[in-house]
């Protein structure tokens, strides 16, 4: 009986996810960086959209259409922008961030210009959004780790981040060192990093600085501790990558968590009605890799000692964990989340 209870409040409460009429929508566009990612058992590179959903109360949703790869150029001519077109209803929100993929000058099929085809097509996010009643939000792209400035060099030194940032996947760790002449990160960006902010006060649209917010991060961590926001694995360390990677532009778990947080604070900040859902936990737990962990167990087992730990959980049925003593926990339970 209290099986087929939970089957019901679990089939309750996605049947009341599909309602636009009770939630807020938040649908998500752009590229790798914050990109929804296959395989998350295996695979632990992240994007802040794919865990954005753990930044918020039950009343919003997360629809993450953002694609590895994807620049505003190629995102429209795939036909994605038409099929969240044709989902948005008025009071939906569309984030928009783009900027990687629209620097790549030798593909044609992404590429756009700082101040003409890539503020324009940022502009028609905007007024299609519009439009249909929704409301856009214009992000600039996150930073890549780079700590190395071009300009110190005596020779051309290709940085992290010029070839395709999809490639950087195929980069095995070998050894610890890496180029450095800086103590604070090195824009790749150029003027990339300001059309979202030129069009939205054009526009008069909100707008998340994305980039600094990000470089913020970086510079705070340091040289060697911003690796750990990136897919930085040494061989062996993740045995789905056994070669290890050195990645500065993908996240991992633990970056994308913290750059989802940051992120969530500036919408709070300058998106005045989404500020009241915007929440902190301490770990998030999702068998579908939207939070820090996908197991409830490993989350309780790392929860610090004497500190009360603030833990979501997204969904499914879990075990009930053992919890010790000496360990202060407070469970949140979103979209039918069961523990029994």
């Amino acid at each position: 009986m209290r099986r087929l209870l939970s089957i019901l409040m679990l089939a309750f409460a996605l049947l009341a996810m599909t309602s636009s009429d009770n939630y807020t929508h938040i649908y998500i566009i752009g590229d790798s960086t914050a990109a929804e990612k296959k395989n998350p058992e295996t695979n632990p590179e992240r994007g802040w959209g794919m865990v954005f959903q753990g930044c918020l109360d039950d009343q919003v949703l997360v629809h993450n259409y953002a694609v590895n790869g994807r620049s505003s150029k190629s995102f429209i001519a795939e036909g994605r922008w038409q099929d969240i077109m044709d989902k948005l209803q008025p009071g939906d929100y569309v984030f928009i961030q783009f900027g990687h993929n629209d620097e790549k000058k030798d593909q044609v099929d992404r590429y756009t210009t700082a101040g003409g085809t890539f503020d324009k097509n940022l502009e028609r996010f905007c007024k299609d959004a519009q439009a249909k009643g929704a409301i856009p939000v214009l992000f600039s792209p996150v930073v890549r780790r780079n700590f190395l400035d071009k300009k110190k060099l005596n020779k051309a030194v290709k940085l992290a981040g010029e070839d395709d940032d999809e490639k950087l996947r195929n980069n095995a760790y070998k050894d610890d060192e890496e180029k450095v002449n800086s103590d604070t990160l090195i824009d790749t960006h150029k003027d990339y990093r300001f059309s979202a902010g030129n069009v939205a006060k054009k526009m008069g649209v909100a707008y998340v600085d994305a980039c600094t917010i990000t470089k913020n991060i970086e510079n705070k961590l340091g040289v060697k501790g911003s690796r750990k926001l990136h897919m930085w694995f040494k061989p062996g360390e993740v045995s789905s990558i056994p070669q290890g990677r050195k990645d500065n532009t993908h996240y991992s778990v633990y970056g994308a968590h913290v750059v989802a947080n940051a992120l969530a604070d500036e919408i709070g900040a300058q998106v005045p009605a989404l500020k009241r859902h915007i929440r902190h936990y301490d770990y998030v737990v999702s068998k579908k890799g939207r939070g820090n962990y996908m197991d409830l167990q490993k989350a309780v087992d790392e929860a610090p000692e004497n500190v009360e730990t603030k833990i979501l959980v997204l969904g499914g049925f879990w075990p009930k964990p053992n919890i010790p003593k000496t360990k202060n926990i407070k469970f949140t339970l979103y979209f039918g989340a069961v523990i029994r």
